[in-house]
């Protein structure tokens, strides 16, 4: 399949979602409110949601959504003033929109994993947001368990014309693309393939409690790698690799955080950025993400991405450090 219609779908909403981002920083700051998990959550989480569900709503009606907003949040008294802004940043890129409408699009979010379904996370790297660095919108196409289609928004991204923000696109058996976020020519990516581990980058996160740390830094030295590791926040470092900035990402898990899973909308669309650019993405235990089970990814561990080259050497590096 093409995924003619998908794919300009998919670049309109995730472009006007990375718009009101945008946005909210500049007018607005970047004030969060608190979620269940002590989590932060924005204007611009919730605005960028009600958008990107809106539009899949109206041309894929059919389509489940899974995304990681829920407007019971704002039913909370004392976010009256939160929701109103909300609405207003919604109205700014749909002007047709109505409170509930708004508040609709959000909940549209809460669909079931089905042989086809999309998830999204509206700002993948809210902390990243909150403090004007890295951020994502991330939107992914899912069928039988398998990425077709993935966009990321990064507002924030460095380009080689010097400027900021890119929109990286894959689809599977097409390649991977990065456009300027305001459009342009798109052009090819691919990652870095050399294997020479003191040549190599390993990112990771900021926050050091999405991975343990302790078993990152013995697995650099039982590989050899001697450069520092670059840290980024969001699904942007998918797109690092995927673009040769960098060559490998692991997500292990902290020993306190064993049995947690890892949601699908932060690894989706990341996922076919790498394999469509020519590298590997698995489990720390080889196998393939599956995202056919649930909004978690039940039957995998951990998550590891790599240029392709040195994937197989990095799970062994891994399973020696269990």
């Amino acid at each position: 399949m093409s995924y003619q219609p998908e794919k300009e779908l998919a670049l309109k909403i995730v472009r006007q979602a990375a718009k009101l981002c945008q946005r909210v920083q500049q007018t607005q700051g970047r004030q969060a409110v608190q979620k269940a998990d002590t989590s932060p959550v924005t204007v611009a989480d919730f605005g960028a949601q009600a958008i990107l569900c809106q539009g899949l709503m109206e041309s894929f009606p059919n389509d489940p959504v899974i995304g990681e907003e829920d407007a019971t949040l704002l039913q909370k008294p004392g976010l009256e003033g939160v929701r109103q802004q909300i609405i207003e940043q919604v109205q700014q890129s749909i002007p047709t929109a109505t409170p509930d409408n708004v508040i609709d699009w959000i909940n549209w979010g809460n669909g079931n994993v089905a042989p086809r379904y999309w998830t999204l996370d509206p700002i993948d790297g809210t902390k990243g947001f909150i403090r004007g660095d890295q951020y994502a919108v991330a939107l992914a196409l899912v069928e039988a368990g398998e990425v077709k289609l993935g966009v990321l928004a990064c507002p924030a991204f460095p380009r080689e014309d010097g400027n900021k923000g890119v929109i990286f696109l894959a689809i599977r058996g097409q390649g991977a693309v990065e456009i300027p976020l305001e459009g342009g020519t798109s052009q090819k990516i691919q990652v870095d393939p050399s294997a020479h581990f003191e040549q190599l980058y390993r990112i990771e996160s900021v926050e050091s409690v999405h991975s343990d740390r302790q078993v990152q830094t013995a697995i650099d030295q039982r590989l050899g790698l001697t450069y520092a590791a670059k840290q980024m926040d969001s699904l942007a470092k998918y797109g690092a690799i995927a673009r040769g900035d960098a060559h490998l990402y692991t997500r292990v898990p902290l020993p306190q955080f064993e049995g947690k899973k890892e949601n699908i909308w932060d690894h989706a669309a990341g996922v076919i950025m790498v394999e469509e650019a020519g590298g590997k993405v698995t489990d720390l235990e080889g196998k393939p993400l599956d995202f056919s089970v649930g909004a978690k990814l039940s039957n995998n561990h951990g998550v590891l991405a790599t240029n392709g080259s040195i994937h197989s050497q990095v799970l062994a590096a891994i399973k020696q450090e269990k």
